[in-house]
């Protein structure tokens, strides 16, 4: 069977008993993960959800999470899910884009679904535990796992370059399935008897596919936590002897900080991983060092399901390297006209595999843009060494990683023009010790109009996720510009003083 929830039906028959998925004092066993996801699959066919019709899922990671995502999967739905942060200009945005049927949240995001659900025309079910799991109880689970095609789409995770709106990046069901089991047998390598941490976010790719689909497909246990703060996270992974740790560069950082134990106080922890952002040497070889096990840097993207590229644990690793091409993935690295570029030097990365996207929903010239003559381009520039390792060197595109979060200029860019004061404006990432980077905006001001910073700092927050915000605002008289009116981002320069301290920091989220 092709369906990528075919992998938790063959976990719960081999060790049903087992731990799936912990969320505090709430356990589901695999066979009541299975049981769970065939009721949530009748519910939605009993709503009219058919093969290939697309359900969005707006949740943060609770148990409800992967319940959701396979009963979608087994009813041969289409999974989209999205950041619980949004707002619902995005979330309406997105469920336009895909054409979803029904839209699952939870509580804490029902508010803004809702009203992006009533202004789509879409149908929202909101999934109160108490009262979601009194439906659930009442409905006959589903027997079957709806079959799909290799190639048919599984889910859309929508993404975008630094111009235009979100693009859907379609992964389909063998893209994403074989990319968990790489993960399982080649990179991580995990068994029925590890526990995973799950703080990474589940509605995104390294979350998805290292954290939970690679969990299942290996009968072991993922450990959920809704919201990252590093004192919490040290607890869950005593608690829980978790063995392999996942994380973005920041919660590496954050746990340096908050002073992680010796090994013995995590005895059974074996494996670190991180991706997501480029992992500062530093910080790997203190988080090595306190901890005593080794860090395993990779990379990939949306579009890439998203392994491409990892340190793999039976080769010799190099600091600040992202690794070596994964199993079924080529790499290579172009100049601007397509051509490859020689050792050592620097071009951009690209990539063709079992791994790569079937092409971005509804958008054929943003897909022949990105998928040339079979290669997936990247905008992200690297060198490779005489041992085939690859060294990240810069980003093409003008991407901004936040905390793990990736946040797009031109999104930003877009509400700020809406702000009546604004004439021009420039969104740019800036260097913080704790967040990798920071978003930072400058701004010039209409003829007559005056405001401050703080002002326009809060015009953004009430229209953006709370990690896409700008947290730093200055204004200039002008923006540099090249000979044809466009912006030189690159000319921008800003000075790290942000409004923390005066309009109250706020939690990274």
């Amino acid at each position: 069977m092709n369906n990528l929830a075919a992998a938790l039906v063959e976990s719960a028959g081999a060790g049903g008993d087992r731990v799936a998925v912990r969320q505090d004092e709430t356990v589901l066993t695999y066979a009541q993960l299975d049981d769970a996801s065939a009721r949530v699959a009748t519910l939605l066919r009993d709503r009219g959800v058919r093969p290939g019709d697309r359900v969005a899922l707006v949740m943060p990671n609770v148990i409800l999470f992967p319940v959701a995502y396979y009963g979608i999967l087994r009813a041969g739905g289409v999974v989209v899910p999205m950041n619980p942060l949004l707002k619902a200009r995005e979330v309406a945005f997105t469920l336009r884009d895909c054409g979803a049927r029904l839209v699952l949240t939870f509580p804490l995001s029902a508010e803004e679904v809702v009203r992006a659900a009533a202004e789509t025309g879409t149908e929202c079910l909101v999934t109160d535990p108490v009262e979601f799991g009194a439906l659930m109880r009442a409905t006959e689970p589903t027997a079957d796992v709806v079959d799909r095609a290799r190639d048919d789409t599984a889910v859309i995770l929508y993404t975008s370059g630094t111009t235009g709106t979100p693009k859907g990046a379609e992964l389909t069901h063998r893209n994403l399935t074989t990319n968990a089991v790489t993960t399982v047998r080649t990179l991580i390598r995990i068994g029925p008897d590890d526990v995973l941490f799950g703080g990474l976010p589940l509605f995104h790719a390294f979350g998805q596919t290292c954290a939970l689909n690679a969990a299942v497909a290996a009968g072991a246990s993922l450990t959920l936590l809704p919201r990252f703060d590093p004192a919490t996270a040290l607890r869950i992974m005593r608690r829980d002897e978790v063995t392999v740790f996942l994380g973005v560069p920041t919660m590496y950082t954050a746990l340096l900080h908050a002073g992680v134990p010796d090994g013995h106080g995590l005895p059974r922890l074996r494996l670190a991983v991180s991706g997501g952002a480029s992992l500062p040497v530093e910080v790997l070889h203190g988080f090595e060092r306190e901890l005593g096990i080794p860090v395993l840097e990779g990379y990939g993207l949306s579009e890439t399901s998203p392994v491409a590229v990892f340190n793999p644990p039976d080769r010799p690793r190099k600091a600040g390297s992202i690794g070596l091409p994964v199993r079924g993935v080529e790499v290579r690295l172009v100049s601007d006209d397509g051509s490859p570029v020689g050792p050592g030097d620097v071009g951009e990365i690209a990539i063709r595999g079992e791994n790569v996207m079937k092409g971005y929903r509804n958008r054929p010239d943003a897909t022949a843009e990105a998928v040339r003559g079979g290669w997936f381009h990247s905008g992200d520039l690297a060198r490779v060494d005489e041992d085939g390792y690859y060294f990240i060197v810069d980003r093409k595109k003008d991407l901004i990683i936040r905390g793990g979060y990736n946040v797009y200029p031109r999104e930003i860019e877009e509400v700020l023009y809406e702000h009546p004061a604004v004439a021009e404006a420039a969104v740019v990432g800036v260097p913080h010790d704790v967040h990798g980077e920071e978003v930072a905006a400058v701004v010039v001001l209409r003829d007559g109009e005056d405001t401050t910073a703080g002002e326009i700092l809060r015009f953004v927050k009430e229209r953006v996720a709370a990690y896409k915000y700008p947290r730093i605002v200055t204004f200039t008289d002008a923006l540099p510009k090249g000979a044809t009116g466009k912006i030189l981002k690159r000319e921008i320069t800003v000075e790290r003083t942000d409004l923390n301290d005066t309009v109250g920091r706020e939690p990274l989220s």
